[in-house]
């Protein structure tokens, strides 16, 4: 399984809240740390907060935080909300399928995999966040988005 650009994109933005929890960050900070498409970002925003990861407050000064901490947002939660369709290979128009034990191989191997991403918090991704905060700060452009 290889896991989408969204959501890929989903993790990045929770992991850059986690990193400044601190604040109120914006899209287009975000977008520039990454180099993302801010169009594409706000689509990723509005799910994220849709489905209660972050939560966003409008005007001026306004900008988007987690909405819970950090270390109840585990990996499997935002991979089951960000990913459509978790089955690793289409066996029903196989002929061997009724007899066939890959499909059974696949499915322990999905359900392996999501125990993993099961066992692991936004929290846990941020294993050196001095490092990780310098790095986004020398990444984005002019600085911007880092504290």
């Amino acid at each position: 399984m290889r896991l989408t650009r969204y959501t890929d994109y989903s993790l990045r933005v929770l992991i850059h809240l986690a990193l400044h929890d601190d604040r109120l960050c914006s899209i287009g900070e975000i977008s520039r740390t990454y180099d993302v498409s801010h169009n594409h970002l706000m689509k990723v925003v509005n799910a994220l907060a849709h489905d209660g990861f972050i939560e966003t407050v409008r005007g001026r000064a306004g900008g988007m935080r987690l909405a819970r901490p950090a270390n109840a947002i585990t990996v499997g939660e935002v991979v089951r909300k960000t990913e459509e369709g978790f089955q690793l290979a289409d066996c029903s128009g196989c002929t061997l399928s009724p007899a066939c034990g890959l499909t059974g191989v696949l499915a322990e191997g999905m359900r392996a995999m999501m125990a993993v991403f099961d066992s692991y918090t936004v929290a846990d991704l941020l294993t050196d966040k001095d490092t990780m905060r310098r790095l986004l700060n020398r990444e984005s452009p002019l600085g911007i988005g880092t504290s």
